[in-house]
């Protein structure tokens, strides 16, 4: 009987058997996200530059950028990313008395002189017109080099012309060189904005002269370019003549457009000077005969030659003694008397 125990002690102390599981194939762990390179750090030799800029000493006279971070209709507020904020009012701003600090943004760079190194509340008192005055002239010179085109706003009429702001400086447009056409009244212009080129930029003489007439004269002929592309040789019209020389007369086709009848073109008959025939203010009719370079060649002996052509295409020709003799007999044959 012990030993019956004994087996059955043995047999219970044995761990049940757990049944093979069938092979699974591994599955590999997903990647973990490639890892961001870690940012350099940071040293002081980063802002070495920042630091210098903020322990540079300030004078009166220097000119410094910064970034406009306050607007308003008195002040503007920069930050100059040195010790102290600078402020610039609106009498230093422009002499333009239409001039708002509102036009500018937040976030805006702008160039100021320093004309205050600590104001009452601890800010650098900045002109931007102080600046303007050195580096706006500077800007007008390239301008002038460069001969490109600005759109300015007129701001008053004065004699004999009309001015306007630039850089911060002002300007004078002559009348001459206001439009292509001479301008009767120049408070029309006064408000308007238009587009002007510099033509003298002279610092040491604070002169700035500007013109928008190469502009329009270049617009214009752009335009006349366009309308003489569509011009047809062969087309009959009629104009008006403007102008007399020795060597033609030139008329005036409507639409911007303009001709020149060559002396020998004008007329039949070999005329010393076109006054012989023509006088300006008349009307003429014209042929276009041809177009080249820009330029329109017309011709009234053209049409006088399409004339003599139609008469004598519609001439009656007389028959011949044979001819008549023929007709009239035929003419008589079916008569009976």
């Amino acid at each position: 009987m012990s030993e019956e125990i004994l087996t059955e002690q043995t047999t219970m102390s044995k761990e049940p058997e757990i049944p093979a599981t069938p092979d699974v194939p591994e599955v590999s762990a997903a990647p973990e996200a490639a890892e961001k390179p870690a940012a350099p750090a940071e040293s002081m030799a980063d802002y070495e530059d920042a630091i210098a800029a903020s322990m540079k000493p300030i004078h009166e006279g220097d000119i410094l950028n910064g970034t406009v971070i306050g607007v308003s209709e008195e002040e503007l507020i920069v930050d100059l990313g040195i010790h102290a904020e600078g402020v610039v009012r609106l009498e230093d701003a422009s002499d333009d008395p239409s001039f708002s600090l509102k036009s500018f943004t937040v976030g805006q760079p702008v160039s100021a002189t320093v004309i205050r190194r600590d104001n009452a509340q601890g800010r650098i008192q900045l002109s931007l017109k102080a600046a303007a005055a050195v580096l706006g002239w500077e800007r007008l010179q390239q301008l002038q080099k460069d001969q490109s085109n600005i759109t300015v706003k007129i701001s008053e009429a004065v004699k004999s012309g009309v001015t306007t702001y630039v850089e911060g400086v002002r300007g004078f447009i002559p009348a001459s060189k206001l439009s292509l056409n001479y301008v009767e009244n120049l408070d029309e212009f006064v408000g308007r904005e238009i587009e002007v080129r510099v033509i003298t930029a002279d610092p040491e003489e604070k002169r700035l002269v500007l013109s928008a007439r190469d502009i329009l004269r270049e617009k214009a002929e752009e335009e006349r370019k366009k309308k003489i592309s569509n011009v047809q040789v062969g087309l009959v019209t009629e104009g008006t003549v403007e102008t007399l020389q020795p060597y033609g007369a030139f008329v005036n086709l409507g639409n911007g457009l303009s001709g020149l009848i060559h002396v020998s073109q004008i007329s039949q008959q070999r005329i010393k000077h076109p006054s012989a025939v023509l006088k300006e203010g008349q009307t003429v009719k014209v042929k276009i005969i041809a177009v080249k370079d820009g330029k329109i060649s017309l011709s009234m002996k053209a049409l006088e030659d399409v004339a003599a052509e139609a008469i004598e295409e519609e001439t009656f020709h007389l028959p011949k003694a044979e001819e008549a003799t023929t007709s009239l007999a035929s003419l008589f044959k079916n008569i009976k008397l």
